[in-house]
Parts: C-alpha cells; structure tokens; sequence
C-alpha cells in the first residue's frame, strides 16, 4: 500500500469514475485500476462497486477514503509547512476565492494580515464560482475558501459567517430606484440580469423566487455580480445581488439598491476540509477577515460566535 494507491483511490472515490482519473492524471485506466485492486489485495475486501456508469465506494472504501483522505491532507499541510522552512518563509496560506471575494470580503483583512506577518505568502486561486472553490479544498488546492454556504459537499466543512441582504440594483432614472423596498410581486416585471446556472446563489434566489411563484425573465446573463450591478448602472436591465461591503446602502456609481425584505438573506462564510486540521496562520487569515468585515458592519450569522475561529 503506497501513498499514491490512496492518492488514486481517494480521487477515484470523489469522482466516481476511473476513466476521469485516467485523464487527469495522463495515464491509462488500466494504471488507475491496478491502484485499487493492490488496495483491494491487501485489505482483503472489495472497495469499489462497479456500476454501468461508474464505480461507488463499498461500506469498506467509504471508511477506508475517509481515512486516507484525512492522512493525505495532514500530510499535504506537512510538506507545505516544510517547504516554507525551505525556502525560508513565514508560512503559507492558499484561498480559493470567487471573481469579486477578495475586493468586497477580503481586502482589509489581506491587509492587516500582511501588515502582521510580512513574511507570510498568501495564495490566491480565483475560481469561477463557490461550487469549484469548494473543489479546489476538497482537492487539496487550497486551505481556505470563502464561498456562498450552499448544500454540503462531501469532505469538506462549510461554516456560515455573514449574511447578505439581497437588493434590486436598478438604474438611478428608473421608478423602481425611489421606493423604499422591492416586493417580490415587483420582481416579475423586471427585465432580470442573471448570474450562471451554476451559481448558488442564483440557486438560492430561485429557490425562494418558485416557492411565491415567481418566475423571472432574463436577456442578459453575467458571471459576477460586479458585473451585474454596472450593466443595471447602465440601464441594460435589473439585478438581484447580495448587498456588498463596499456598495453602501443606498446606491453604488450609478445605480440604486433598493432592499428585497422578503427574501432570505444569502448566507457566506469559509470552507476547509478540515477546521481542526489548519494552521494557526491560517485560521489567524480567517479570523483576522472576519474582524474587518465587522469593522464594516457586515451582519454576522447567528451561529458565528467566536469571530477569530469562523
């Protein structure tokens, strides 16, 4: 059993499929397989259920990924921490972020961490939504993420920190830009600019939008919501976006944020594999993100307690 059998095993467990792991590791699905019968061999029992459209993890691989995927990221932190000692560094922390995070969540934190521990390096991977943020700590790509708190993903801990207002971003001209707040029976008359299939948040709208029947129509469709608010600033249409730290309560450049009341509000927060497995300059990031954003008087989440520990 060798740390690159449970590597292939763990990656086979996540994806379902040998031939997805062939490919992203350029080798044959042969070379994946013979990964897990040696496994399979020396465990004595069956770990993978073959099915038509791909494998499953048996009773027995289930416990046996949960184990290997906790050493392999033990270990991924260890090599980490004796590379900085390497290449004589404070430390390293990798985040995953969204188009627009860093700007709206994260900018003063980065800041005064940076001031704290100059010879820390921080790693930013940008990810084109929360989904693939979360993959990438899954993956072992990144120790943190922050990410729009959406359903659970296996292997990975989502912890709820701020929560979003959601807003009618509209031209300054437009009528709907003098009321007070937008009811969601105004919402089906807007020409809506929408956010990606994928992305959780335009899931969460969705959701809440079907249960009072209300359905939007769309021309327009952007991939973050910086996006959306300067197309609405331009009169190309309405957008439905999270109220951001930076945009203000009023309006934004040219365009008016009007508040949706009857909407939930959008729930963001970190993401890691494991909590009790970070570093302390990593938790020390996240901590030290949070107290900024409070510093905003962005709303925490009734579950955040202790802001140093998200």
């Amino acid at each position: 059993m060798t740390l690159d059998d449970l590597r292939v095993f763990v990656a086979v467990c996540e994806a379902g499929n040998l031939s997805a792991v062939a490919r992203d590791l350029s080798c044959s699905q042969s070379a994946v397989s013979q990964h897990v019968k040696r496994l399979e061999r020396e465990t004595g029992l069956v770990l993978l259920e073959r099915r038509p459209r791909g494998v499953l993890a048996t009773r027995a691989g289930t416990i046996l990924r949960e184990a290997a995927a906790d050493g392999i990221a033990g270990l991924d932190a260890a090599l980490h921490r004796l590379d900085d000692l390497r290449r004589g560094v404070g430390g390293t922390v990798r985040i995953a972020t969204g188009a627009t995070t860093v700007r709206h969540f994260m900018a003063a934190g980065v800041a005064a961490f940076r001031a704290r521990h100059p010879e820390a390096a921080l790693q930013f991977e940008t990810a084109g939504s929360s989904r693939r943020c979360l993959e990438a700590v899954r993956e072992h790509k990144a120790d943190l993420a922050w990410v729009t708190i959406g359903p659970p993903l296996d292997g990975v801990e989502q912890r709820p920190s701020c929560e979003l207002p959601w807003m009618l971003a509209v031209h300054a001209g437009d009528p709907l830009a003098a009321r007070s707040s937008i009811t969601l029976g105004d919402l089906a008359e807007i020409r809506h600019i929408e956010l990606p299939a994928h992305s959780t948040s335009r899931a969460h709208l969705e959701t809440h939008l079907g249960r009072h029947g209300v359905r939007l129509a769309s021309t327009t469709s952007v991939a973050d919501w910086d996006t959306a608010l300067l197309l609405a600033e331009l009169g190309l249409g309405h957008a439905i976006v999270p109220a951001l730290p930076g945009w203000g309560g009023g309006a934004a450049g040219g365009a008016g944020l009007v508040p949706i009341p009857e909407l939930p509000p959008l729930t963001a927060g970190w993401a890691a594999r494991r909590w009790d497995a970070l570093s302390p300059l990593a938790l020390e990031f996240a901590g030290m993100v949070l107290d900024h954003l409070e510093a905003l008087a962005v709303r925490p989440h009734p579950r955040v307690v202790d802001q140093n520990v998200p």
